[in-house]
Order: C-alpha cells, then sequence, then structure tokens
C-alpha cells in the first residue's frame, strides 16, 4: 500500500485553515523572509497555530525556504529554521546548500528538525539529480512541471524510496523552474528571490534574423495552467506520492474549490484500489458545494508534457484568466446583448472575451434577465459570433463565503461500567491497521435504572458536533446500559475522553515527526561517510554556466567544493555573466507555431535565430537545441 498526499498551497494562515478543511493532505506555506513568493509571508506564530489544527487530522505542514540565501543572510535563516524547528513544521522545501547545515543547527538546539524537501527550484529532472539528492539525505524531491509520465516512472523506478512530489493544477512557468534569470537581467528582481516580475506574461514580437516580424504582438512564452486531475491513477501508478497545487498568491475561495475537487478525485481513486492506495491524512470531508474547475481562475487548460510534447499549451491571445466558456453572443442591442448557451447568469458576474486585435477585453453584468445580459458598460468591441466566457461567477463566488466544508473523523466510542463509576474509551483509526485510544472515567454510585439507558446513552455520546471527531460505532456494554446514568455526567465524559483523545494524538504526531527526523538523520549520516555521491553536471547548461547551481553565500560553495565542483561561479543574483543563458524552456516556439520539421512540421521561412523583442525594445536571441529538444533564452544587448 503506498500513500498518496493532497499538497495545498496557503497565502496566509486561513487558506492554510481552509485547505486543511476541505481535504487537504498537507500546505506548504512561506514564512516571513526567504520563500519563493515574496508576497506571501508569514509569522512563525501563524504557521504554529496552523500545525497545530493540520496535526489534529495527520495533515502536514511544509515550510518553503525555498530562495537562494545571500551572505549576510546566513544568520537570519539560520533562526527562522530553528524557530520552524521549535514549533514543529513537517518539512522544509529548500533549494539553498546552505540550508543542510542549518537543519544540523537547529537540530542540535532544538533536538528536533523538519525533514528536507527539495524544491522544484533545484532543478529535479533526471533520475541521476534525484539520487545524489537522496544521497545527501532529502526525503522528497519536487519534480519539474515538464516532466511526461513516462519520465516520472523512470524516476520513481531508479529511486524508489524518495518521495516525488508533482504539481497537477496550477500557473505554469515557461522556464524550468529555478533556471529562469529574465526578471533578474531586466528588472533586477529575481525568481530565485521570490521576487519574479514574470517577463514571461508579457506581450512580445518574434522577429527573424533580417529584422521582419514573424508574430505581432502576442504572448508567446505565456503558458496555459495546468490541470491533471484526470490524471492522478496513471502519476499514483508511475510512482508520484505527492500531489501539488500551484498557487500560494492565490485567495481562499481558489483554494476550497480546487482542494475539493482533487480530494474527491482521490477519494475516488483510494476507493477503487484500496489494496494500493490510502490518503495521508485522516478523516472525510462533507462539503456544502460542488467544485468546479472552470469557475476558478485559470488561462485555459493543459496537461504540458504529460504525455509528450504537443500543441496549444501556450495562451498567446492573453495572460489573464478566461475561465469557463458560457456561450457565444447572439444578439446586440445599445445597452444589452443576449447569449447562446445553457448557461446561467447572475447580478455581478464578470464576463471576458477576445477582441479582433486578439485583446481579451472585460466587463462586469450589471442586471441579469435569463440569458439576456445588461453590462455596466457596454463594451465596443462585443460582436455578435463572440466567444464569451466568465472569470467571476459571483453565485459560485458566495457559496465559498464562510464555512463551506466540515472535515471530520470517525471514532469508536466504547462505555462501559467500572469499580464506583463508567468509562468511555474512544478509538481513532489511523494509517494501516493502527488506533489512537484514550479512556476517561468518572465516579458515580451504581444505581439499577427504572427503564433502559441505551437511547440516552448514544445521544449523549453521539453530540461531537463542535469537536473534529463524528461517532462511528457505539458500544454500550450490557451492564451499563441498565444503570442510572444522569447525562451531564455523560456529557462531561464525553468532554474528558475527547480531551484526552485530542493529546493522544498530538503525541503520536511528535512521535511520528521524531522517528522521520532520525531517519533523516541517519540517510544524512550516511551521506556524510561517503561524502555522497559527486556533483553531476544536469544538463549541458550547467558546464557551460556555473552559475546555474546558484550558489550566493560560502556556505554553498563550500558544500559544492566538497562535493567536486571544481568550477565555482556565483549565482547570476550575485554577479551577472556577460551572454548568460536566461531561461531554459522545454516549451518551443518553433514546435507551437507548426515549423518543427521533426515533428512534421513545415520548414521555416524566417531566417534563423529567431529574436524576442518586448514592447520596451529588450530583445532575446532564442536557441534550439533540436537533440535535447529544448530552447533556451539569451540576451541580446
Amino acid at each position: 500500500m503506498r500513500t498518496l498526499e493532497l499538497l495545498a498551497p496557503a497565502k496566509n494562515l486561513a487558506c492554510g485553515l481552509a485547505a486543511i478543511s476541505h481535504g487537504a493532505d498537507a500546505v506548504y506555506i512561506g514564512a516571513d523572509r526567504f520563500g519563493a513568493r515574496a508576497a506571501a509571508g508569514n509569522s512563525v506564530d501563524d504557521i504554529a497555530q496552523l500545525c497545530a489544527f493540520a496535526h489534529r487530522f495527520g495533515a502536514r505542514v511544509y515550510v518553503t525556504v525555498n530562495t537562494i540565501v545571500y551572505e549576510q543572510e546566513l544568520d537570519d535563516t539560520q533562526q527562522l529554521i530553528t524557530a520552524l524547528s521549535r514549533i514543529g513544521v513537517d518539512a522544509l522545501l529548500v533549494q539553498d546548500m546552505a540550508t543542510l547545515h542549518m537543519r544540523r543547527v537547529a537540530l542540535s538546539e532544538v533536538g528536533y528538525a523538519p525533514v528536507l524537501h527539495a524544491s522544484t527550484q533545484m532543478d529535479n529532472r533526471t533520475a541521476e539529480k534525484v539520487s545524489w539528492l537522496h544521497s545527501l539525505g532529502f526525503t522528497r524531491a519536487v519534480l519539474a512541471r515538464e516532466l511526461s509520465v513516462e519520465e516520472i516512472s523512470r524516476i520513481h523506478q531508479a529511486n524508489p524510496d524518495v518521495e516525488l512530489e508533482v504539481f497537477v493544477h496550477g500557473a505554469l512557468c515557461v522556464s524550468y523552474s529555478g533556471q529562469c534569470y529574465a526578471s533578474q537581467h531586466c528588472f533586477g528582481r529575481s525568481a530565485n528571490r521570490g521576487a519574479c516580475a514574470q517577463v514571461c506574461r508579457m506581450q512580445m514580437d518574434l522577429l527573424d534574423a533580417n529584422g521582419q516580424t514573424v508574430v505581432n504582438g502576442r504572448y508567446l512564452l505565456s503558458m496555459k495552467d495546468l490541470c491533471l486531475i484526470d490524471h492522478l491513477e496513471e502519476l499514483a501508478d508511475a510512482g508520484a506520492s505527492s500531489f501539488k497545487i500551484e498557487g500560494r498568491l492565490k485567495e481562499a475561495d481558489y483554494v476550497k474549490n480546487v482542494v475539493a475537487a482533487y480530494s474527491q478525485r482521490l477519494n475516488q481513486l483510494v476507493a477503487r484500489r484500496p489494496n494500493d492506495y490510502r490518503r495521508a491524512s485522516w478523516g472525510s470531508v462533507a462539503y456544502d458545494f460542488q467544485p468546479n474547475l472552470a469557475k476558478t481562475f485559470n488561462r485555459g487548460y493543459t496537461t504540458y508534457f504529460l504525455h509528450g510534447r504537443q500543441p496549444d499549451i501556450a495562451s498567446m491571445q492573453t495572460p489573464k484568466a478566461l475561465g469557463e466558456f458560457v456561450g457565444h453572443v447572439k444578439e446586440l442591442r445599445h445597452d444589452s446583448f443576449n447569449v447562446a448557451g445553457t448557461a446561467s447568469f447572475a447580478n455581478g458576474d464578470g464576463l471576458c472575451f477576445i477582441n479582433d486585435h486578439h485583446e481579451l477585453e472585460g466587463f462586469r453584468v450589471n442586471r441579469a434577465v435569463g440569458n439576456r445580459l445588461y453590462p455596466l458598460r457596454m463594451p465596443q468591441a462585443l460582436k455578435p459570433g463572440m466567444a464569451l466566457y466568465r472569470n467571476n461567477d459571483e453565485a459560485f463566488g458566495k457559496l465559498l463565503q464562510g464555512d463551506s466544508a466540515h472535515r471530520t473523523m470517525a471514532v469508536n466510542m466504547t462505555f462501559a461500567a467500572v469499580d464506583r463509576g463508567f468509562r468511555l474509551t474512544l478509538s481513532l483509526p489511523v494509517g494501516e491497521q493502527h488506533t489512537i485510544d484514550a479512556t476517561a472515567e468518572v465516579p458515580f454510585e451504581h444505581q439499577t435504572a427504572r427503564k433502559p439507558q441505551t437511547d440516552n446513552i448514544r445521544k449523549q455520546l453521539s453530540r461531537l458536533g463542535n469537536t473534529v471527531y463524528a461517532p462511528a460505532a457505539i458500544d454500550i456494554a450490557d451492564d451499563a446500559a441498565t444503570l442510572f446514568v444522569p447525562s451531564s455526567l455523560l456529557s462531561d465524559l464525553r468532554r474528558d475522553a475527547v480531551e484526552q483523545l485530542d493529546a493522544a494524538v498530538a503525541a503520536y504526531w511528535k512521535q511520528q515527526q521524531k522517528k522521520q527526523c532520525l531517519q533523516q538523520e541517519s540517510q544524512a549520516d550516511d551521506a556524510s561517510a561517503s561524502q555522497s555521491k559527486a556533483v553531476g553536471a544536469w544538463s549541458p547548461e550547467y558546464r557551460h554556466f556555473p552559475f546555474l547551481y546558484n550558489i550566493a553565500n560560502h556556505e554553498a560553495e563550500d558544500f559544492y567544493r566538497q562535493h567536486g565542483l571544481s568550477s565555482i561561479r556565483p549565482a547570476l543574483e550575485v554577479k551577472e555573466e556577460s551572454g548568460s543563458v536566461l531561461m531554459q524552456c522545454r516549451y518551443c516556439l518553433r514546435y507551437n507555431l507548426g515549423y518543427c520539421v521533426r515533428h512534421g512540421g513545415r520548414k521555416p521561412e524566417w531566417k534563423e535565430p529567431w529574436v524576442l523583442r518586448l514592447g520596451d525594445g529588450r530583445r532575446f536571441r532564442l536557441e534550439f537545441r533540436c537533440d535535447e529538444c529544448q530552447m533556451n533564452l539569451y540576451p541580446l544587448e
């Protein structure tokens, strides 16, 4: 049996609580510094609250410390990792190799330290890289978004003891994560420092070597959003153990809807194959809405490279959310129009369309009368026959406000008479053939009841509505059912047993964390004894551009030097080298525009090298490495 984890983003404490309540097995959240989304930072106190809530359900909390660390930030990063160890977070997502030493320091001070997950910023796309990371003590690798099912399977077969985390939903970077420097080069805002300016979402022209325009004013590097909800089983069979939803800048309504959709689908997989898979956390969720991925933020969906290279993965018309298709414009009047389709509308809906200039236009519905819509301002570019999309569903949004789900864990209850009183035992099933038990007793003189007590005992003991538990089986001993038991005594007994169970769950979780911590230490000690495997070149660019190791401090430099790297160069953020590669992309413009002869396209009509030009005049040369099926982007000064 393998454990499957649904991993959700948490912009803040509220989003994290919502994710767990709606079925997530784990959440990842940023601290106030050193996370790869600088705009999504949280205090250690808030993260501690999230840990306390998540651990009650056997869910985990991972904290992103996955930026590169500058020399002057080493002490602050150490203090953060030590503080996160004290509050009992379950794992750290890291990129900078200096964090390996920092974790050991925290362990020596606190007696516990989270296990390490290799962030996708570490460019994890080969079995060799994952094997090397495992030899260093990493328990999990977050794989590159670009990998296919076959590649994931090969990595798993080569590294069966490594947890593999794969992205299944959300925004896509056009470049391999951790290897994009376009934002740093153009605006001094590093993606490896959580400050990406999203150059890939900007409008561009494509020029040939003679300066002739091939494509004018399109979003040539903007990807659609990933959606693999229909492919969870084949990912699990390939070896993926954690299914990650992107979106640490998204609000709670996004998290609720997406988590609910994927959690229900994972439950269906587990129910269909109970001997193969189980969920990583405990409990079940009752929803007050039906999740619908079309109704949440998206640029159109793609499976990306899940089954190899395919067309139509880019969102060239707009980098903004299109939302769900709701029909075509039918008939226009001066203040309203009809929609041909089956969708229903509400006052306040946000709609959009692509105009004749290939630009996205949006407007708000002031009043909806059936399929006749009265916009707040009538769009001048709207024409009959145009496709219409809804990027804000007012009615659906209201369903997600407040408490839209309730998560509980089923407990078995046993009530019995003991000498001079009564006893209640709660048993919570967790994991494979394991339970957490708690017992409470209350003194009370035994008195024979005038009538059977069974119904009242069940009624009082089952009142768990203000807890995270729900009654499964309630077993009442025969002798106890004949004795008088006041309702108030039953309530007190139930309350005491729940408190004992809460404490037992917390103690159990600390034991599991300590066990994981010791396992990582043993693994790290083995790696230290053998000095681990030597650093490898994970792609040809690493040999040409050693700055791709993203070394920004002396501890990271010492680490790589000790592990066999002879050509040390500082990260591009520390010192930019002229002519450096700014992006490495599996996405290929030549293929996407139909000019890849290897994949049945026609021979390019324009002279290469092709050049991308931003609106401010900045230019970038494209390099097509067909032997590796990769497109690289370089600056043109």
